[in-house]
């Protein structure tokens, strides 16, 4: 049997292209997301891969699901916390509730799927955790700070639970992507995304699979020297 791996958000975009590449390397893949039934559905159906509806910024919800994927799957050993939303506007037009629905999601969400898992990890000696972050969280950008701060926050959150982990085998790192054509991006007006794309030196936007080949080098067996890294894969837009 191929090792337990869940996968946040995982059945759109950059989270359905990391959970088919990691059913593809043999792992056994729990496909979590938050509300599009049909989406889900469609998704299960195409590629055999488990879906489980939860909400990560809920913390009982999260245990209960964890709890669920390993009584029937076994250890859950690989962790992509990918799941994310966006409500954009400027600070000074940003709600408290456009605030904290992004960070319970962003980054809450991290917290609570990690905190999930960690235990069991520390007890099997053996544990890989990729997050998901955003060149955003990097270079910050205009009217995204609830976002950006989730991003960055993101990455500190990496570099301490790596040290925490790394005595017991476990692995945490970052991936922050760029711009990569999913639908969010392509929902951005065309000549905004012309200017994005101008400024990407390789010239094109993402792709999920980009994304999606950076997590399988990082929850690989062998990629037990390799903590507390962000990888970014965006194109060389931001050298960071």
């Amino acid at each position: 049997m191929g090792r337990v791996a869940l996968v946040t958000g995982g059945t759109r975009g950059i989270g359905a292209a990391i959970s088919i590449a990691l059913k593809n390397a043999g792992r056994n893949v729990v496909a979590n997301y938050a509300g599009n039934d049909h989406a889900a559905r469609e998704f299960e159906e195409n590629t055999r891969i488990a879906v489980m509806k939860f909400d990560v910024s809920d913390f009982d919800a999260v245990a209960a699901a964890a709890a669920e994927i390993e009584k029937e799957m076994g250890p859950i050993e690989i962790l992509v916390n990918n799941a994310g939303i966006t409500r954009d506007t400027t600070m000074h037009r940003m709600s408290f509730e456009h605030w904290k629905e992004v960070i319970d999601t962003n980054l809450s969400g991290v917290f609570n799927c990690s905190r999930a898992v960690i235990e069991g990890m520390r007890e099997r000696s053996f544990g890989r955790i990729v997050n998901i972050g955003s060149i955003n969280g990097q270079a910050g950008q205009y009217g995204q700070v609830n976002y950006a701060a989730t991003k960055s926050g993101i990455h500190g959150f990496t570099k301490a639970l790596a040290q925490e982990g790394a005595a017991k085998n476990i692995t945490v790192n970052a991936i922050a992507p760029g711009y990569v054509d999913t639908d969010m991006v392509r929902a951005v007006p065309t000549d905004v995304l012309e200017k994005i794309v101008a400024r990407i030196p390789v010239g094109r936007l993402g792709k999920a699979d980009d994304i999606a080949r950076g997590v399988l080098f990082l929850t690989a067996d062998n990629a037990d020297f390799i903590t507390g890294s962000t990888l970014s894969i965006n194109g060389g837009q931001h050298m960071y």
